[in-house]
């Protein structure tokens, strides 16, 4: 789905179950920008308008790639799920957790999100706890809004909201935290809304 909603975009996309040869073979596909040639051509050329893009590769994005450490990086975010900030505290298989709270030293970023649908005293509880790690990062807060729809067969449509007012609508959820999509949903003018989950 990712990559049919992203097809009208320069972004390239690769999958698969040992992401360093994923990345790898992309870049030796596609090629990279040197981050020290491309400052020196935008420095060259910040009062002209570029006449094309180039089709390298100039940023490279892991999803949950925080374990892997013998990759280098620039930027280290982390995303806390606001309602189920640390699961049950226990690490993987009995729970949720990869590493320690300690890990949260080498974030950068720390974005606590479902902002909207935790209490006050919970994000400052999850804010406590990541200052407590010893980290000196940023933190933000994030919240999901829905903006539009699309074609499942033209996902390059988009279609406003106002198109489902009125209508009677079956949300399907197979996410591991359902509660925000449901409350999400429910924000969105349905005259009925029948959200369905099955979390893995």
């Amino acid at each position: 789905m990712l990559r049919r909603r992203l097809a009208d975009t320069s972004t390239k996309i690769g999958v698969g179950a040992n992401r360093a040869d994923v990345g790898s073979s992309m870049l030796q596909k596609y090629g990279q920008i040197d981050p020290c040639d491309a400052f020196r051509r935008e420095k060259l050329a910040c009062n002209r308008v570029a006449s094309g893009k180039s089709a390298k590769i100039g940023v490279a994005i892991l999803d949950d790639g925080m374990q892997h450490r013998s990759l280098l990086r620039d930027v280290e975010i982390v995303m806390v799920n606001g309602l189920t900030p640390w699961g049950n505290t226990h690490f993987i298989p009995r729970g949720p957790m990869r590493e320690p709270l300690s890990a949260l030293t080498r974030a950068d970023i720390v974005v606590i999100h479902h902002a909207d649908l935790a209490c006050e005293a919970q994000l400052e509880t999850i804010a406590r706890t990541v200052q407590d790690s010893g980290t000196t990062c940023s933190v933000f807060f994030s919240k999901l809004a829905p903006s539009h729809v699309f074609e499942v067969h033209q996902p390059l449509q988009r279609l406003s909201l106002n198109v489902l007012d009125g209508m009677i609508v079956l949300c399907v959820s197979a996410i591991g935290c359902p509660d925000a999509f449901i409350h999400t949903v429910r924000e969105v003018p349905f005259s009925l809304t029948l959200p369905l989950s099955r979390p893995f």
